[in-house]
């Protein structure tokens, strides 16, 4: 079996939504309901919950309040959404790519 570098997850696997990790580790272990880290987010508990429901992407607006909130910066927030979505896009557009050739400089 093929070893992946630390904090490297197999190309095959679907990376976690960062939603998912808001509702799953950070919600709970703050102690803290959707309408309360809404309010000190200053959005609406509406845009919250899609973000956790994993109906919604972290937008750079969104990650820089997240970070800020959490004490880690916007940066892994978006990370983690940027590296969703183009695994996302790559499973999408896969018969697309295949017809597209690939060039190099001579």
């Amino acid at each position: 079996m093929p070893s992946y570098p630390a904090g490297r997850r197999h190309p095959s696997l679907e990376p976690i939504h960062p939603g998912a990790i808001l509702r799953e580790d950070v919600l709970p272990a703050l102690g803290i309901s959707v309408t309360a880290a809404a309010k000190a987010l200053g959005i609406s508990r509406q845009a919250l919950h899609a973000v956790l429901a994993e109906r919604a992407s972290i937008t750079p607006d969104m990650a820089v309040r997240i970070g800020k909130f959490c004490g880690d910066g916007p940066r892994i927030w978006l990370a983690m959404q940027q590296e969703r979505d183009l695994w996302d896009a790559e499973r999408r557009l896969a018969a697309v790519t295949k017809s597209i050739p690939t060039m190099r400089a001579a």
